[in-house]
């Protein structure tokens, strides 16, 4: 009876911590968002359109993008931002419009 006590109680103690290690993940997981851009890139925004890219830090922004605003910058998809510039663009004036 002893070792089938203590098989028990080893499944039990090996489920559990399975059982925490999944929720761990799976909570963590839900926290994360995806980056507009990956490390060591800045993203820019095509002027006259909505269109975005990711740029090397230290480099400038190709011809036909610009920076963004400072402050409205887009971070992370689905941000304040990120959902902002999908309704609004540079001009070739540099100014904001809606589109």
């Amino acid at each position: 009876m002893r070792s089938t006590s203590r098989t028990r109680t080893r499944t039990l103690t090996t489920t559990l911590l399975g059982a925490t290690a999944l929720a761990a993940t799976l909570l963590t997981a839900g926290c994360l968002s995806d980056a507009i851009c990956g490390g060591g890139q800045y993203p820019v925004t095509a002027v006259g359109t909505t269109g975005r890219d990711c740029v090397p830090e230290g480099h400038e922004p190709p011809a036909g993008y610009v920076r963004f605003p400072e402050g409205k910058v887009p971070e992370h998809v689905g941000d304040e931002w990120d959902e902002y510039w999908n309704t609004h663009m540079i001009d070739k004036t540099g100014a904001i419009v809606e589109v």
